[in-house]
């Protein structure tokens, strides 16, 4: 039996107010899937990473803090990081086993960072991934658009290899099956 759960990816202020690629309409979308998860009782675990001291994401600082618009809530998990991996050297992977999930929706931001790194961890432990569309950012990498980032990873690298992207009408669609 398929137990799903949603991963929000380093959402944090410094990031989103830095205004990558879309970020109107990736955090739109994931405000989306928030409530919807909400609404259903599908678990919704967030992901926050910590920098050094007198870095943009130095912990507990206003840049740090997951962004205000999909913040969590009391009773959800928030997970913190310290490498581009969500599972390196944290309790994401018995988290999600304790609670039997299997199947992952992720969002979140950098696309070629932690959120790609994150994703193929997933893949490689076994968990089926879904990755809504215009859910995920990232910015400008040297001569590579963000726009153009975006798109090689989503469709050319991880739909199909790793998981489905899908358009996010189609996971909400899932979710309130």
């Amino acid at each position: 039996m398929e137990k799903i759960a949603l991963l929000v990816i380093d959402v944090q202020n410094a990031l989103v107010l830095a205004k990558p690629f879309a970020v109107d309409e990736v955090i739109s979308n994931i405000k989306r899937l928030i409530k919807t998860c909400r609404d259903t009782n599908i678990e919704v675990i967030y992901i926050q990473h910590s920098d050094k001291i007198g870095d943009e994401l130095e912990p507990n600082s206003e840049g740090w803090k997951i962004y205000g618009e999909i913040s969590p809530n009391i009773n959800e998990e928030v997970i913190n990081k310290n490498y581009n991996s969500a599972f390196k050297e944290t309790n994401l992977k018995k988290y999600l086993d304790n609670k039997e999930i299997n199947q992952l929706i992720i969002t979140g931001m950098q696309t070629e960072y932690c959120f790609d790194t994150t994703c193929k961890v997933a893949f490689e432990y076994g968990f089926k991934l879904i990755i809504p569309e215009k859910t995920n950012t990232t910015f400008d990498n040297g001569n590579i658009l963000a726009k153009d980032l975006y798109e090689h990873y989503n469709y050319n690298i991880f739909n199909g290899r790793f998981g489905i992207v899908e358009n996010i009408e189609m996971t909400i669609e899932r979710l309130i099956k």
